[in-house]
Parts: C-alpha cells; structure tokens; sequence
C-alpha cells in the first residue's frame, strides 16, 4: 500500500458534503470533482485515494478491507450491518427514521397485528421488537407512502427530514425511531495496521469538525 490509505465516499450529497470537509481540511479534491471514467482517485497533497460507492457498497469495502475508511450515513449502518469501527459523526446528512401513519389513525390503539412498510426491514423490525411488539413488515423498493394510501400497511418506518412529503400525502410522523447523519467507520484491521496514518487523519477531522462547532 506504500502508505497511502483509500476512503470510500457515499455518492450524492453525503460525497458532496465529504468533499466540502476534506478541502476545508486542506486536501486538494480536484480529482473527485473531476473524476471523468477514473474509479479510484488519488489526492495529490495527501496520502488518500478515494473510491465513490453506492452507501451499501461503501459498507461492503471497508467491511472486506479494500477500503481503509469510508463515509456512510448512519441508516446504512443500522440497516446493513457489519464489522466495522463507527468512530466519528461528521454532523452532516441530518434525518431520522419515523414511523409514520395516516392521519386521524389510531397505530397503538388496537390489539391487533399492525403491517408496517418501510425500505428499511431490519431498521423496523429492529425498533418493534425493541418495544416487545410482533408485526408484519412489508419491504417496499419505491414510495414507501403509498402503502397505508393503499390501505397495504397501518404505517411506514422511513427517513423524513422536512415531513412535507409525508403531509402531502395525508400522513404524519408519531414516533421518532432513529436519527441518522453520516459516519466515517474504519475497518477493524487497518485500524491496527495503519494506526499512525489513521489517526492523523482523523486528528485532521476532529479539528476542522471542532472549529466548526
């Protein structure tokens, strides 16, 4: 590896916001925010090479130690899982996970069997059986919000940031069931392996993330 380390960022806004962060850090981003058809882009004034991913493809890399570190938002992690190090929320990508019903309905007010959609099966069903309650959970791939529209589900577990989505459609958050931002995770052998160069990173991060507190 020549004592270069390799990052995965979380392409979309979570890359744009890790971009802002390493620049304000002072490392040179030109190459990601050119990237053209090169999959793999070396930083020219710091021993980095950064690898843009799909979030769950993220996970994957660092998991199996093809990437050093990577940034991923936090429903990610608690969706997929894995065997990592979660050692720093950056503070950007702010949601949470609701669940969320149509309005005027009654979610906990009955005995029986509620159905819930959601994107997020593990997160849901994680969170209810948290609470010591059995439901069925439909795992839905598009707009989670047509499913109680449908009378498919009581409720849906999913990501809201403003909740004018949700209002739009005639339902509303009642309960909140995580909150999310992204995280740098590090994979449990480089932490060990690359301990030096690791930590001066990180040290580089946690002070621009402190100056701007």
């Amino acid at each position: 590896m020549s004592g270069r380390l390799r990052i995965a960022l979380t392409k979309g806004r979570l890359q744009n916001k890790s971009v802002e962060l390493f620049e304000a850090m002072g490392l040179d981003c030109a190459p990601v925010c050119s990237p053209g058809r090169r999959l793999i882009h070396e930083l020219p004034n710091y021993p980095l090479d950064v690898v843009l991913a799909k979030a769950p493809d993220v996970i994957t890399y660092v998991e199996h130690g093809v990437c050093d570190l990577g940034v991923v938002g936090k429903d990610t992690i608690l969706e997929k899982g894995g065997a990592f190090y979660e050692v720093l929320d950056l503070g950007f990508g702010r949601c949470r996970f609701a669940l969320a019903v149509k309005k005027d309905s009654s979610f906990y007010g009955t005995y029986k069997t509620r159905r819930v959609a959601s994107k997020y099966p593990n997160v849901t069903r994680a969170f209810f059986e948290g609470k010591g309650m059995d439901v069925d959970i439909i795992k839905i791939e598009g707009s989670v919000e047509l499913a109680p529209i449908l009378n498919l589900a009581d409720g849906i577990v999913d990501i809201v940031e403003t909740g004018a989505t949700l209002k739009e459609n005639g339902l509303e958050p009642i309960e909140d069931v995580a909150q999310v931002s992204a995280r740098l995770i590090v994979n449990t052998a480089s932490m060990k392996l690359y301990k030096n160069e690791i930590t001066d990173f990180l040290s580089r991060m946690e002070r621009e993330l402190e100056g701007e507190a």
